[in-house]
C-alpha cells in the first residue's frame, strides 16, 4: 500500500465525516448529545461494528 492511498483514504474520511455538522449542525450536535450518553460497552460495539463494515468494505472492492 502506498502512502499516497493511506492520504487518500485519510483525506475521504474527513470529507464524510465533515458533512454532516456542514449540513446540519444541529441534528449533529444532537446525536453527538445522544452518543455521549451511551454506555462504553455501547460505543465499544458501535465501533466493532464501523470497523467490521470497513473491512468488508475493503475485501469487497478487492
Amino acid at each position: 500500500m502506498s502512502l499516497d492511498l493511506l492520504w487518500t483514504a485519510l483525506a475521504l474520511m474527513l470529507l464524510i465525516e465533515g458533512l454532516m455538522p456542514l449540513l446540519s449542525p444541529e441534528r449533529w450536535r444532537a446525536l453527538f448529545l445522544r452518543m455521549t450518553a451511551l454506555s462504553d460497552g455501547q460505543i465499544r460495539f458501535v465501533g466493532l461494528a464501523s470497523v467490521g463494515c470497513g473491512l468488508l468494505g475493503l475485501l469487497l472492492l478487492r
